[in-house]
């Protein structure tokens, strides 16, 4: 599954934006959004998502379960 950003929490420090392997996050609208179509999860880069390492705010990356599973 892919990762999303949950907006509300967003603070807009750009830290995740820097450290995606895949390029799957921009800002738009104000926000920070990933791309599903490039998000693999950090799967064959890291043993963790990039997101959720560095983001300061608890909860703000989250599995956006509308994606199947990455598969490498």
């Amino acid at each position: 599954m892919a990762y999303k950003i949950v907006g509300s929490q967003c603070t807009n420090c750009t830290a995740c934006e820097a450290l995606c392997p895949n390029e799957a996050i921009s800002e738009a609208k104000g926000t920070f959004v990933i791309d599903p179509a490039k998000c693999t999860e950090c799967i064959g880069h890291f043993d963790t998502p990039q997101c959720v390492a560095i983001c300061p705010v608890d909860e703000t990356c989250v599995i956006d379960s509308a994606y199947p599973r990455y598969e490498a």
